[in-house]
């Protein structure tokens, strides 16, 4: 069978996971089935975090004690430890291009901050069109691996970024702060809010308006128009291959129900804890992110694409986590003054955003591809542009790799890097690692000893 079997109905592009079906008998040809390109999911929160403050660094809320193997597990990575073998942290790295540059650009690090997260490039200071950034190491890669996949890639968020358009004061663009993903150095690509519509996208491929609407109407599932192609495919299935089969069909009926949910809650809610926000958007931010994450493992499983981007935060967003157990809202909290008590309750709030993560590095570990899981063939990289977003600086910002990336890394390490070490360091490691010669990106000077 082929890797790129589809099975299709009425506004149904349903791909599938990988199964023995699709290797072939032949030894040599078997191990070539078998390597997959690796997956990449970079993901960004905004706002920095308390372990790149000066306080924060000594009491190592984020950077480990140890270095290299066996390091310890800190306060905001805590969550992360059942993953050890998986993890590669990363410490003391800047995104310098990310500050001001002149004194017109002060004050405008939030707008700059996304924009030089996975370029780690310098912004144009503009409010027009003549926008001006770089290629995002995500594209670099979606272009070199994503070619022969239905999706190059796939960019969700959590918060509204609104449009590409429009002026965020200080004189840059909204565009700069509203996505982190970069086709050319003139080319944003939007980042998709609703799980809705990325359901759509990953498994609604020719559905009209009217069929989408009629469907959530009868609250039926997409799974309804391809029945009897799922039953002749089980027929001709081994019984290992059908059970992993039931499972994935399983997974995608779930997160539909999920969905569907979300929408009939929301419509029935007068008042709503987000009242402009779409119908299928959970007021509960963890479910949400859990809802995105999930997507992402379905496309990273079927191959649908082997590229995402998640934004799980907007810079300067008042969001309450009162999931997390704390009142202040977010961008305030970030302000922290370096006061003791408000520094470990942003500690916390960071601790929490990682644990989210660890959902989806969990998910990405319990799933088989090929002759290991996902997560041995994927890589997630997660940070923040940021790093003491009380003073609104770029240096030691947060940064952790997780997955195997196909054996180029091995996990279980700390780097602490030297002072003024640019992430774009960081970046270029990985891109090399996924197996492109690429000579530099953003203020690059070198590779990164992993």
């Amino acid at each position: 069978m082929s890797r790129r079997t589809v099975l299709r109905g009425m506004g149904v592009s349903l791909a599938l996971p990988f199964l023995d079906a699709m290797v072939p008998a032949l030894a040599a040809s078997r191990n070539t089935a078998l390597a997959s390109r690796t997956r990449f999911a970079a993901i960004e929160m905004v706002h920095g975090s308390a372990g790149s403050t000066g306080e924060g660094t000594r009491q190592h809320y984020w950077s480990p004690k140890r270095v290299g193997r066996d390091f310890d597990m800190t306060p905001i990575l805590q969550s992360l430890a059942p993953h050890r073998d998986y993890l590669t942290v990363v410490s003391h790295t800047d995104i310098a291009l990310a500050t001001a540059q002149t004194e017109a650009e002060a004050g405008a690090d939030h707008t700059r901050s996304s924009a030089a997260f996975l370029t780690s490039a310098h912004a144009k200071m503009t409010e027009g069109a003549d926008i001006y950034n770089a290629i995002s190491m995500d594209q670099i890669y979606a272009q070199a691996a994503g070619q022969d996949t239905p999706m190059p890639s796939i960019q969700l968020c959590i918060e509204d970024v609104g449009s590409l358009t429009g002026a965020c004061g200080y004189g840059y663009s909204c565009v700069y702060a509203n996505t982190i993903s970069w086709s050319s150095p003139t080319t944003p690509l939007p980042m998709e809010r609703d799980p809705r519509v990325a359901f759509e996208r990953l498994f609604g491929d020719g559905a009209t308006p009217e069929q989408r609407r009629a469907r959530r109407h009868a609250n039926a599932s997409i799974l309804d128009g391809i029945v009897e192609k799922i039953d002749d495919l089980k027929l001709a299935l081994g019984t290992t291959d059908r059970a992993r089969l039931s499972d994935y069909l399983e997974d995608v009926r779930e997160i539909e129900r999920r969905i569907q949910q979300v929408e009939t809650t929301n419509s029935e809610t007068v008042i709503r804890d987000i009242p402009a926000a779409p119908v299928g958007v959970p007021d509960s931010w963890s479910e949400h992110v859990r809802l995105m994450f999930d997507l992402q493992v379905l496309a990273f499983m079927t191959e649908m694409t082997r590229v995402s981007t998640f934004k799980m935060g907007r810079d300067v967003s008042s969001r309450v986590y009162d999931e997390a157990g704390i009142t202040t809202p977010f961008h305030s909290l970030s302000h922290h003054g370096n006061r003791p008590d408000q520094l470990a309750e942003f500690s916390k709030l960071n601790a929490f955003h990682v644990d989210q993560v660890e959902y989806f590095i969990r998910r990405l570990r319990e799933t088989p591809d090929g002759d290991g899981n996902l997560l041995d063939h994927s890589l997630v990289l997660y940070g923040s542009p940021m790093g003491d977003g009380s003073v609104h600086n770029h240096l030691r910002v947060p940064l952790f790799f997780a997955g195997h990336a196909n054996g180029q890394f091995k996990g279980n390490h700390h780097l602490l890097c030297p002072e003024g070490t640019p992430m774009a360091n960081a970046l270029l490691t990985v891109l090399h690692r996924l197996g492109l010669d690429t000579g530099a990106i953003g203020d690059s000077t070198g590779e990164l000893d992993l």
